[in-house]
């Protein structure tokens, strides 16, 4: 078989094809291609494909005036179905070049006018990914890897030349279908996709949605292709291509043939086609509106629940099978993107949305017969409450005149109630639910937050006028009860505590409301346990609920405000921002900025003691160095001003050229106040004082002369990048200029009087330092000289019990010194009783033996 596979000339065959036309030659020429096509009947070798494609192309030319062309060049094309031959296992990266091409080539025949032609092409694709082993395999030869011809229809661009070759079989319905199949193949593999879109292929697959197609192949082989497409394409790209008006008007006719369709895969191909829709619907520049699609869905999403006849609907019932049910979970969700759409807020508005999604706020009911399960009413129902929280911004008219706020309290308050209800929490949206209310809680809740982000007036006294801050803080507490924390429940309070934030701000009866049970709930956030704020479950999230509630809800009533000082909140705080957290500082330092317009609160501030009876004024210096630490402003080792000129500068402000900006706009100076700790530590300290601050070393006497000067340094800046934005754009005046300068001097000389200031603090201490170190040194020689005298005492004892000289010595120093002791004048008229004891031999005193004389009778006036 390999003899006779060689004896095949093919360059022979080329040049018989390549001849004249003449009858005789006919007959050879068609002889030669059954010859060739029964010598490769088990596959091409990769060597000869070059030339069999040179083979195929004189053929098609010949097709065009001779058709007895047709059956050979159909049969070579039917060998590419087969696996390749390969002698060595380099010859599939040697020749890859070329099979890609020949491969390439093998599309371009799509332009032969001939049916049989292009559906054996087609057919050839398909077999690419049906790869059977070879019935013959030749000596000498092994088939190629199975995934070799779909990997060089990926090099050769095949799948972007079939996308072309559609419009060559546009009007012929067998022809478009075995093309459409050979690209569902080709659409498997993201590189084919890519290829396609390049050709158009999303906009000249929907056109052919609505072709005519009695089978009904056209419109779920084209769907399928755009699935592909969309997962493995660009999707951006693919939407853009589908966003003209043709294509959105066919995929709409398309879906509403599908729509009435009963079979399952019409079901199928409906939620399809709405997925796509959806995608379409994200981009505003879709014209899903004036198309009409966008009110046939809306209209399609609320028909079950207003119960208004609409002729786009007339004649369709839901089934609720599971597709049915997608569905409604699919054009619920569209009404979501289309609410982010500012053109379709009156669709929305005009076709009753908002009643149609306030129907799901109530009570769980069980369902009827004929009606969706109870798991799915549930998710319907919560998914209807997320979309409301879209939807519910974009119409607040009809929001108000629904009284949509009456019902989402009710609904909250069976949410808290006692009624037995098992939530199936199966769905996306009720994590969380199972067994408990918790999801449509937490929905609900999710629908108010949307609202009061409004700050719409009328809005928010709707809520307070029907008992929302106390339902809300009933909430609250039902929330914080719970025994197990997770992160549905700590979403559950953030949205409970932003709604409360909203809806007291600048209003004082509100907070006074809050105040009375409110705030005995903030302490208990405040207190939670730092090592939770990492947990990432929502800790964190809920303490910025907490702070910001504290400024909006206790913040400007001195009711609400003594209260909060009563319970210790102040030190609350103060706790909190002893851990440093930079996001925590700054919240917290505006709160303590504002509490202390409270003349209580100063007090509370200066009592608090946090770990190693450290103060709120250590505490509040500590983090103004840390803040300038990071800041690289520049300070010498005992944290003295060093640069007279810019003494607050940061290291970005030194690098800054000079910019110079509109008078409307602020400078970087500035700018540089918001975006850092250091003017609310200043404002801070103004309120509390710059004297008799408890707890502080030198070393913060030291910072604390530059904060006391911060707003001087500032001004400072601000001048200095006045001065240096004329000099960039013009020259000041003289007069100006002197001026300028002036103001400059005035600043460099308080820069210099807080160094000398600070001199003076360090050479203070260093001298109190000395004298400290003297005092010590004075009670160390003290100590010292009472040690040495001690131990000469215990010597002369010694001596003493040794010695009996020494003993008498002693002895009788020690009554000299003890008559030296009395008095010289002798009493008068009185008895004299002498202190000594005969024969004592000791220096040391008496023992408790002692032997008392009795005074004679006439000194003493009667017996004793």
């Amino acid at each position: 078989q390999d003899t006779q596979l060689r004896s095949v000339d093919l360059d022979h065959v080329i040049k018989l094809l390549e001849g004249s036309d003449s009858k005789d030659l006919e007959k050879e020429q068609l002889k030669t291609l059954k010859k060739v096509a029964k010598h490769f009947e088990s596959g091409f070798p990769l060597k000869d494909l070059k030339q069999i494609m040179r083979i195929l192309n004189l053929c098609a030319e010949k097709m065009k005036e001779q058709e007895a062309f047709t059956e050979p060049l159909c049969e070579l094309i039917k060998l590419f179905g087969l696996p390749f031959k390969k002698k060595k296992s380099s010859d599939e990266v040697n020749y890859s070049t070329a099979v890609a091409q020949c491969i390439a080539q093998l599309g371009y025949l799509m332009s032969v006018p001939s049916s049989q032609v292009r559906i054996q092409i087609c057919k050839c694709v398909i077999s690419f990914y049906k790869m059977e082993p070879p019935g013959k395999v030749l000596s000498g030869y092994q088939p190629t890897s199975a995934n070799y011809k779909i990997q060089m229809a990926e090099l050769g661009g095949l799948a972007e030349t079939l996308v072309l070759s559609l419009v060559s079989v546009e009007n012929q319905l067998t022809e478009k279908l075995w093309v459409l199949k050979a690209l569902q193949h080709l659409s498997i593999s993201g590189v084919n996709c890519r290829l396609m879109m390049k050709a158009q292929a999303a906009s000249r697959l929907c056109l052919y949605l609505n072709g005519a197609d009695p089978s009904g192949q056209l419109v779920f082989r084209s769907s399928d292709i755009l699935w592909n497409l969309l997962e493995k394409a660009s999707k951006e790209e693919v939407v853009n291509q589908l966003s003209s008006l043709e294509c959105v008007q066919a995929l709409k006719e398309v879906f509403v043939d599908v729509l009435h369709g009963f079979r399952h895969c019409d079901h199928q191909l409906r939620n399809d086609l709405l997925v796509i829709a959806t995608l379409l619907a994200e981009n505003p520049a879709v014209p899903m509106i004036e198309s009409g699609f966008a009110k046939l869905l809306i209209v399609l999403a609320t028909f079950t629940e207003v119960k208004i006849p609409n002729p786009l609907v007339k004649g369709l019932k839901l089934t609720y099978c599971y597709e049915d049910f997608e569905m409604k979970k699919l054009l619920f969700n569209i009404i979501g993107v289309l609410s982010k759409n500012p053109s379709a807020a009156q669709l929305l508005s005009e076709n009753d949305v908002m009643p149609a999604l306030l129907y799901y706020v109530k009570p769980n009911q069980k369902p009827g017969f004929h009606d969706w399960s109870a798991a799915q009413y549930e998710e319907l129902q919560l998914h209807a409450i997320a979309v409301l929280a879209s939807v519910a911004p974009v119409l607040v008219d009809k929001y108000l005149s629904c009284q949509a706020s009456t019902l989402l309290l009710v609904f909250l308050e069976w949410c808290i109630g006692q009624d037995p209800f098992f939530g199936q929490g199966n769905s996306f949206h009720g994590t969380g639910g199972r067994g408990n209310k918790l999801a449509q809680m937490r929905y609900s809740l999710r629908v108010l937050r949307s609202v009061v982000c409004l700050y719409d007036d009328a809005v928010n006294l709707n809520l307070c006028d029907q008992g929302a801050i106390s339902q809300l803080l009933d909430i609250l507490k039902y929330a914080t009860n719970k025994y197990k924390e997770d992160a549905v429940l700590l979403d559950i309070q953030a949205d409970t505590l932003f709604i409360l934030s909203v809806l007291c701000e600048n209003d004082l009866h509100r907070k006074e409301l809050f105040s009375y049970e409110g705030i005995g709930m903030l302490l208990l956030f405040l207190q939670m346990d730092p090592k939770k704020l990492h947990s990432g479950l929502g800790h964190n999230c809920l303490l910025f609920g907490a702070l910001d509630c504290v400024w909006s809800c206790v913040i400007g009533c001195y009711i609400a405000e003594d209260h909060f000082l009563e319970k210790q909140g102040i030190f609350l705080l103060l706790d909190l921002l002893a851990l440093k957290e930079k996001n925590l500082c700054k919240i917290i330092l505006g709160i303590l900025v504002e509490f202390c317009d409270n003349p209580k609160a100063a007090l509370h501030i200066n009592t608090w003691r946090g770990e190693n009876s450290q103060t709120a004024a250590n505490l509040l210096i500590q983090l103004w160095r840390q803040e300038e630490l990071e800041l690289g402003v520049r300070r010498d080792q005992y944290g003295r001003v060093v640069d007279m000129k810019r003494p607050i500068a940061s290291s970005f402000q030194r690098q800054q050229k000079v910019i110079p900006v509109p008078a409307n706009c602020p400078s970087f100076a500035i700018m540089e106040m918001s975006e850092n700790m250091r003017a609310k530590l200043y404002s801070l300290f103004c309120k509390l004082g710059f004297e008799n601050l408890p707890g502080l070393s030198s070393e913060d006497f030291v910072t604390l002369a530059i904060i006391r000067r911060y707003i001087d340094f500032k001004v400072g800046e601000v001048w200095s990048e006045i001065y240096a934005e004329l000099k960039e754009e013009c020259s000041p005046v003289s007069s100006d200029d002197k001026a300028l300068k002036a103001i400059l001097k005035v600043s460099e000389d308080i820069g210099r009087e807080v160094h000398v200031l600070q001199s003076e603090l360090l050479e203070s201490q260093l001298h109190q330092e000395i004298q400290e170190e003297k005092k010590t040194y004075r009670k160390i020689q003290a100590t010292h000289n009472q040690r040495e005298m001690i131990n000469k005492s215990w010597e002369n004892f010694l001596t003493r019990t040794s010695n009996y000289e020494a003993l008498k010595k002693a002895k009788k120093l020690q009554e000299e010194v003890i008559q030296a002791s009395r008095p010289k004048s002798q009493t008068q008229n009185g008895a004299v009783h002498s202190t000594d004891i005969k024969g004592l031999h000791t220096t040391v005193g008496p023992g408790r033996l002692v032997t008392v004389e009795s005074t004679p009778r006439q000194f003493m006036g009667g017996p004793l």
